[in-house]
């Protein structure tokens, strides 16, 4: 049998062997597993998951490690169906399970039952659901994604009108492309119900007619940097389907380059920041120039090329054929080269005038929404409605006196002055009451008579019916 040596220390300075009994491999590595099992049982475990591999059978073997120590771990596939998260290489996670030994090889393991992410808060979590929920409805398919028009004319601005992404925005557009319109549809970007307001106006500037708006060629949505919390209104599905939906080319352009959010994968592209977006949707006014003068030369070029090119057939063409019929070697050719040299000449006129018909037009635009032109308008306009106004209260107040004057008139005419006027008159008794009846005097009694000037004040001898 072999023997076990156990080193234990004497009182003196000399170490004492002690033979122990011997006892199996299999035996020892079942007791260490024992032990971990009844000790330390089920716990839960805080690393970063290494050396990740996924068997054919479903089962998942990686290494769970920090900055002083690792262990092995499996997580077997019933588990794994189950587990709040699935493991992946460089993963912060949180484990729940049961030390235990593998005996064949004596390695001490961690049999998983649950399994966490520790490094993805709730509202990480809920990104991560939703954009794989939209991922498998097609909503991020490159297919779908639509191409940016080259030459905008209006473009569509979805942001705060109080935060600095629109004025960088309004500046780069300004500066790289004078003649572009944007039209402004002010939004909330932060804070509880800011989502409902940004996809109502996708909806309705992909509808413009039909809610009044001019019709825009592309939209831009965005805003500045900010945490998770301050871009979450672009994480929502109600903001992601708005996109999805719209007809009308979405350029998203939220927070800084490392910022991620839903609204970036549904848009069609997907800008690093607000002013990076400015920059795609328009070109540059002075590539745009250089790109028309390059694009003279190369036609100017070819020109001369062909030219040249013809008139070396026609050299060719007089050496062989002149001996025999010169003049009807040569008409062909020359009416070929005429005609040709008059087509490259009316090409070349032509794409000349359409660039100065789009630069002229261009210029027209941008003059015709100058800010000054603009106020011009819109003083002129208020003189108009001030002018109105006042030449409406004149007639209304001339309407007003002529009315007053005729019923004045009227009243005039019908009132008691006139029927005195035409020599009647009015009895009144003492105390002022008309007198209509001769039974209402007596002998003694004072009247007053009223006319139309004065009055006459009698006394009755006697009344007769």
């Amino acid at each position: 049998m072999s023997q076990d040596f156990q080193v234990v220390r004497g009182s003196g300075s000399v170490d004492a062997l002690v033979v122990a009994d011997s006892i199996t491999v299999t035996r020892l590595v079942r007791r260490m597993r024992n032990l971990l099992e009844i000790d330390i049982g089920e716990v839960w475990v805080e690393g970063e998951i290494s050396n990740l591999r996924r068997q054919s059978s479903g089962h998942c073997y990686f290494t769970l490690k920090d900055d002083g120590a690792q262990i092995s771990c499996v997580l077997f596939r019933g588990t794994s169906g189950r587990a709040k998260a699935q493991p992946e290489d460089g993963m912060q996670a949180r484990l729940f399970g049961e030390v235990s030994v593998y005996e064949a090889r004596g390695q001490v393991q961690l049999v998983v039952k649950q399994l966490e992410d520790a490094g993805m808060g709730d509202l990480q979590a809920r990104f991560e659901k939703l954009k794989r929920k939209l991922s498998d409805e097609g909503l991020f398919d490159p297919d779908i994604k639509k191409p940016l028009p080259k030459f905008p004319r209006k473009i569509g601005l979805i942001t705060s009108p109080t935060g600095a992404a629109l004025q960088d925005m309004l500046n780069i557009l300004s500066r790289r492309a004078p003649w572009v319109q944007p039209v402004l549809y002010p939004v909330s970007v932060q804070g509880k119900g800011a989502e409902r307001g940004i996809a109502k106006a996708i909806e309705q500037f992909g509808a413009a007619e039909m809610y009044g708006f001019p019709p825009v060629d592309v939209i831009v949505i965005g805003r500045g940097g900010g945490s998770l919390e301050d871009l979450w209104n672009f994480n929502e599905e109600v903001v992601a389907r708005a996109i999805y939906a719209c007809p009308v080319p979405i350029v998203s352009a939220v927070g800084h380059e490392i910022d991620f959010t839903i609204s970036d994968f549904s848009a069609d592209v997907r800008a690093p920041t607000p002013s990076a977006a400015a920059e795609l949707v328009v070109p540059d006014a002075v590539e745009l120039r250089a790109s028309v003068g390059q694009y003279a030369m190369a036609l100017q070029r070819a020109m001369e090329n062909r030219l040249r090119h013809d008139s070396a057939l026609l050299r060719a063409a007089s050496r062989s054929l002149l001996p025999r019929d010169p003049e009807r070697a040569l008409r062909d050719p020359i009416l070929e080269l005429d005609r040709v040299r008059q087509e490259l000449r009316d090409t070349l006129n032509a794409d000349f005038e359409n660039k100065r018909v789009q630069l002229r037009e261009m210029k027209i635009h941008h003059a015709a929404h100058h800010p000054e032109k603009v106020l011009e308008r819109r003083e002129e306009r208020l003189e108009h409605v001030r002018d109105t106004w006042q030449r409406a209260g004149e007639n209304a107040l001339q309407h007003a006196r002529e009315r007053f004057e005729n019923l004045a008139s009227l009243v005039k005419t019908l009132g008691p002055e006139a029927t005195f006027a035409r020599g009647f008159s009015i009895t009144l008794d003492g105390d002022g009451k008309p007198i209509t009846d001769v039974s209402e005097v007596k002998k003694g009694d004072q009247l007053v008579s009223q006319l139309a000037k004065g009055r006459i004040i009698s006394h009755v001898k006697s009344n007769q019916v």
